[in-house]
């Protein structure tokens, strides 16, 4: 194959010439420049092994230069996709990609990220990076974690327990400094520190005021953020921020939406709402004591507290009359209610004259784009908090499927992501599985990412192309230094029962690396589990290097236990530390020196850091000291000391966590015992 194309891609003047070929070892992209006497090589590089189909110049003013942009077509079995390369001083880089929908869809090409978010794991646990089309790490792997790039060619990422904004070469355009950022939304996102929220501008500039920080402020839409400010106690007051930071409606009001072809929804007072304008005007008074957001002209409400649930228009009249314990949004003209007594699920859809195209029947309905609901019925009815098994209809409840999935997400560009008790794949409109693109063992979500197949699938992400073939995964083999290597193993016996354990390769002799790895799959909870039995919880577990250095490999083995139904699970915390030399699990009392009192010292250090007042969430009085077999781990430099959630803090802190320098225990510390020599040789 050749194919090439012309233009200034340099901005120079000069036009150069970029030519894609087949070569015995490849396929690469070669440029000339025409010097007045010629063509002359430029540049070669090598070219991702991928369906091109077109090679063509365009016209560009990009990042202050002018010239043109090399533009690619790709053939993908999602449909066809751009690729725009920006010229750089090292040659073409990939600016953005667009994916085009096949024939039938609308005619807009979806704009799909040059770089993909991607986690590697290594000796410091779990860290993230950026990868190309193609699978290869473009950005290292520095971050705690990695958001997808938004369209504005920016992401957010997370570095030592902070948030920033990185561009697509891994610049920061926002340094960490938050506790949290939100998407942008019409060039604005809203960050949270310390203070509270306020809004920042896609260079990073703050947008509202420096003496203005909010409670909350959610997502801009239509111009316009809804924002809450606390009061005394517990009363809080809303209005609405511009895109320059200004409070466009003063905060006069107890509740409010975002904005809607003009229109929102807001709660003036304890049974009055009020349907507003952009300014800030009043539209329609709602005498009502509950009003939902405006969705294609109408609005559930409740006439009485308590009540039932009706819809109104944008006048204030009852349209539907109230006849629901619950109802959702309209979506194509069909809205979701229930009809069942005492919080229960009795769900059914109606249509805008409120009659039912699905009777109420159902242990859940959603909607899911493209005219299609997915309609859920319990595994168990005796224990409907056990889950929901879906099948596909139109709106009008005729089936396009058995009710075999245990979850389905929206539709996108023709597909749903779909998981039945074995596997994760795509379905089409007519319930059936699409065969040309990938089915995935275990259970989780695909979506489509340009010209790729983004699978998150039993906690693990991944990268395929539409034909099945994995272009990025996490490793499972983290090196240490010879002969040692940590393996990760997967078990799941059961669709509610995964746990990732390490095993441990280089130990000799053979007898204690296989005692080491019994015990770290005990250790990680690996037991015996039915595989068809419908469990009453579901369990996960994983872990990660937290700590290697000289003989110690410090791991943490993580598991999170939730009983269906239950507000939450409960977490939990090994983090056993391995002598690979000898095999030795040690525990605390193998730092210190024999009749040290190290417990007391110990004891008497985390009870002054939390009598210092840096941990305002620990209960005091619940404090009893440190015990023998308290949690813990280490570092080169310090011990760190662990409690369980509910043991000195609410459920909300976690595993409050105490680090003590071994400077401050250096005397009562066995430098020369066993533990401390296998990671200060």
């Amino acid at each position: 194959m050749s194919m090439h194309a012309v233009g200034d891609f340099d901005g120079d003047g000069i036009w150069e010439a970029a030519a894609l070929s087949r070569s015995p070892d490849g396929l690469w992209l070669t440029v000339y420049k025409y010097s007045g006497w010629g063509w002359a090589e430029t540049g070669r590089w090598r070219w991702p092994e991928v369906a091109v189909q077109s090679l063509y110049a365009v016209p560009a003013a990009v990042n202050g230069r002018s010239g043109h942009n090399l533009v690619l077509g790709w053939a993908a079995e999602t449909g066809p996709s751009l690729s725009v390369m920006d010229w750089t001083t090292e040659g073409p880089a990939e600016r953005v990609r667009y994916a085009v929908p096949a024939g039938g869809e609308d005619d807009r090409a979806y704009r799909a990220p040059a770089l993909l978010p991607a986690s590697v794991n290594t000796t410091s646990g779990q860290l993230w990076g950026y990868v190309d089309g193609g699978g290869k790490l473009r950005l290292p792997a520095v971050y705690d974690y990695a958001e997808s790039f938004q369209s504005n060619g920016l992401a957010v990422v997370s570095k030592d327990g902070k948030n920033g904004i990185i561009n697509t070469r891994g610049q920061f355009v926002v340094e960490p400094r938050f506790d949290s950022i939100g998407p942008f939304s019409e060039g604005r996102a809203v960050v949270s520190d310390s203070k509270g929220a306020y809004v920042i501008d896609e260079q990073g500039r703050r947008v509202t005021p420096p003496d203005k920080v909010y409670s909350y402020i959610q997502a801009y839409s239509e111009g316009r953020a809804l924002f809450y400010l606390m009061g005394q106690g517990e009363s809080t007051a809303c209005g609405y921020l511009d895109r320059e930071g200004g409070e466009a409606i003063p905060a006069s009001f107890m509740e409010g939406t975002d904005f809607q072809n003009g229109k929102a929804v807001v709660k003036v007072k304890n049974g009055l709402y009020r349907l507003i304008g952009l300014k800030g005007e009043a539209l329609t008074e709602l005498p009502y004591a509950f009003v939902g957001p405006l969705s294609e002209g109408v609005m559930a409400y409740q006439a009485a507290e308590g009540g039932k649930y009706g819809f109104v228009n944008e006048q204030g009249a009852a349209v539907i009359a109230p006849a629901f314990t619950g109802a959702q949004p309209f979506q194509e003209g069909h809205a979701v209610v229930n009809t069942a007594e005492d919080y229960g699920a009795n769900y059914g859809l109606i249509n805008t004259s409120g009659k039912f195209t699905i009777p109420a029947g159902y242990a859940d309905i959603r909607l899911l784009g493209q005219g299609r609901a997915a309609l859920g019925k319990s595994i168990d009815p005796a224990k409907p908090y056990l889950g929901t098994r879906y099948a596909i209809s139109d709106l009008n409840g005729n089936l396009y499927s058995n009710f075999q999935f245990l979850a389905v997400e929206d539709f996108n560009r023709g597909a749903a992501s779909v998981q039945d008790a074995k596997n994760t794949f795509f379905i089409g409109p007519d319930g059936k599985r699409i065969t040309r693109l990938p089915l995935v063992p275990g259970s989780g979500t695909l979506s489509l990412e340009g010209g790729l197949i983004r699978a998150q699938v039993d906690n693990r992400l991944s990268y395929l192309t539409p034909a099945g073939r994995v272009v990025w995964a996490q490793n499972t083999v983290i090196p240490l230094t010879l002969p040692y290597l940590v393996k990760e193993l997967k078990y799941k016996p059961n669709k509610d029962y995964l746990v990732y354990y390490p095993q441990v390769e280089g130990i000799t002799p053979p007898s204690v690396r296989e005692q080491v790895n019994r015990r770290l799959a005990e250790l990680s909870k690996v037991k015996p589990v039915p595989a068809a039995q419908q469990l009453e919880s579901s369990y996960t577990g994983d872990f990660q290097v937290v700590f290697y250095r000289g003989r110690l490999l410090q791991l943490l083995l993580e598991g999170y236990d939730y009983p269906f139904g239950a507000a939450h699970g409960m977490p939990s915390r090994v983090y056993p530390p391995v002598d690979l030399g000898s095999g030795r699990f040690y525990v605390l009392k193998d730092l210190f020196k024999p009749e040290s009192g190290y417990l007391k010292v110990l004891s008497a250090i985390v009870k002054k850091q939390i009598d210092s007042g840096a941990y305002p969430y620990v209960w005091p009085d619940n404090y009893k000291g440190i015990s023998e077999d308290q949690l813990f781990y280490v570092t080169e430099n310090d011990l760190h000391l662990l409690f369980t959630p509910y043991e000195i803090a609410p459920y909300a802190a976690g595993f409050p966590q105490f680090t003590v320098p071994f400077t401050d225990l250096d005397p009562i510390l066995d430098k020369n015992g066993a533990f401390w020599r296998s990671f200060h040789p």
